[in-house]
């Protein structure tokens, strides 16, 4: 295993704040993960008189449906090339095989592919933002 390819894997990690980056090939297989220490926790005012009480065990909604998840860790892309429309819209039909985007790892373009049918309900993801392993990318409608 060359130490100088480690060394270059960390300074992409690093300078793409990626938390996760796992490669394999016919001879290797290279796994490579970031901790961050958790901050301190932070004091917070007292609320004023006027203030109104916050519920203690309010929880943001979580949308029902179905969702597709990055395969690897890499930068999206919604559309083959800057100039093409995007491979999906919300509200647009998909049937299981059909491309919704391209995830680029290593300089190689990998398609995300519908693993079933559904209708998009949203696209929780930005064009060319990084996305880790197991990241939710598309949701379905329920």
């Amino acid at each position: 295993m060359d130490i100088e390819k480690i060394r270059t894997l960390i300074a992409l990690m690093e300078e793409s704040e990626l938390v996760n980056l796992e490669i394999s090939s016919d001879d290797e297989h290279i796994s490579l993960t970031r901790h961050y220490d958790t901050p301190a926790p932070t004091m917070m005012a007292a609320p004023t008189a006027g203030a109104a009480p916050i519920a203690a065990d309010a929880k943001p909604a979580v949308k029902a449906g179905s969702v597709e998840t990055s395969p690897m860790v890499g930068v999206f892309y919604s559309a083959p090339s800057p100039n093409d429309p995007p491979f999906v819209k919300v509200g647009q039909k998909v049937q299981a095989g059909d491309t919704l985007g391209i995830i680029e790892a290593m300089k190689i373009m990998n398609p995300l592919e519908a693993t079933q049918s559904g209708v998009v309900d949203e696209i929780l993801v930005d064009n060319s933002e990084v996305v880790q392993f197991g990241q939710p990318v598309i949701r379905y409608k329920a």
